[in-house]
C-alpha cells in the first residue's frame, strides 16, 4: 500500500485526479480503452472537478459506479447527480459509456446481476477494472459494503444489494471485484478521518476497508487525516506498507 500527503483538500484533489488521468491513459495504450468506477460521499467533488480539467481521452473511458442509495433520482441522497454535475457533464465522455447503478428498477436483485454483466462486456470474465476509487467511512465502510452487512461475505458476485444503511438499501461492487482492479484509490480527508485511516494503513480486517486489497492500493490523503501515521510516513513520498 502506498500513501501521498496533500497539504489540502486541494492538493489532494490535484494529485488524485493527475493519478486518474494516468491511469486512463495507460490502459488506453494497453487494451484501447479504460474502465472506471466511482464512489460518492463527502470528500471526492473537487476530484472530480479537477480531473474535469485534465486532459483525458475521455471518449475511450467507460465510467462505472461503486455503489449507489436505491432512492429515486430526484432525492438528494442520490449520487448519480452529483457525479455529473462535478465530473460527466464537463467531459466530453459518450452518454453510452456512462453506466449508472440501475437501482430505478423494480427487479432489483435481476437488475445487479445485470449491471455485472456489463462489467463482463467492458472488463472482461471476470471483469477486471483498471482504477475503482474508494472512499472511507467513520465506522470504516467502503463502497456500500458496512459493517455487520450479508454483502460482506459474498464471494460469488461482482455486485450486490446491501440491507438498510443510513436509512436506504444499496446497490454495491463486491470485495471479489474492488480486490481484481488493477489499481484502488482511497480518497480521504479531514482529522474526523485520521482514526479509520490509521485502521486501514495498519490492515485492520475488523473494519470492511481492511478487507480491500493492499498491494494495489494507493492513498491519497491530507495532513489532518494523516497526522496519526506521521510517525510512520514521510509526506509526499509513495511509501508502502
Amino acid at each position: 500500500m502506498k500513501i501521498t500527503v496533500g497539504d489540502d483538500e486541494a492538493d489532494v484533489a490535484r494529485h488524485a485526479a493527475a493519478l486518474i488521468a494516468r491511469e486512463i491513459d495507460a490502459a488506453i495504450a494497453a487494451r484501447g480503452h479504460a474502465c472506471i468506477a466511482f464512489s460518492g460521499g463527502r470528500t471526492p467533488w473537487p476530484m472530480m472537478r479537477a480531473l474535469a480539467d485534465a486532459d483525458a481521452p475521455w471518449q475511450h473511458v467507460h465510467v462505472f459506479q461503486t455503489d449507489e442509495r436505491i432512492v429515486p433520482l430526484d432525492d438528494a441522497a442520490r449520487t448519480l447527480p452529483q457525479l455529473r454535475e462535478a465530473l460527466l457533464s464537463h467531459i466530453p465522455i459518450p452518454p453510452a459509456q456512462v453506466h449508472p447503478m440501475p437501482v430505478d428498477d423494480g427487479t432489483l436483485q435481476s437488475a445487479a446481476e445485470r449491471y455485472a454483466r456489463d462489467l463482463e462486456q467492458l472488463a472482461g470474465q471476470p471483469p477486471v477494472l483498471d482504477l475503482v476509487h474508494l472512499g472511507l467511512g467513520d465506522d470504516g465502510h467502503t463502497a456500500s459494503l458496512v459493517p455487520g452487512d450479508t454483502a460482506l461475505d459474498i464471494a460469488t458476485a461482482d455486485v450486490a444489494l446491501s440491507g438498510p444503511y443510513q436509512a436506504h438499501r444499496r446497490m454495491t461492487l463486491t470485495f471479489p471485484l474492488i480486490n481484481r482492479a488493477k489499481m484502488i484509490l482511497w480518497l480521504v480527508t479531514g482529522r474526523n478521518k485520521a482514526d479509520v485511516l490509521k485502521r486501514l494503513w495498519v490492515g485492520d480486517r475488523e473494519i470492511p476497508a481492511g478487507r480491500v486489497r493492499r498491494d494495489r492500493a494507493v492513498i491519497v490523503t491530507d495532513r489532518a487525516a494523516a497526522q496519526p501515521l506521521s510517525e510512520n510516513i514521510e509526506q509526499r513520498d509513495g511509501q508502502t506498507a
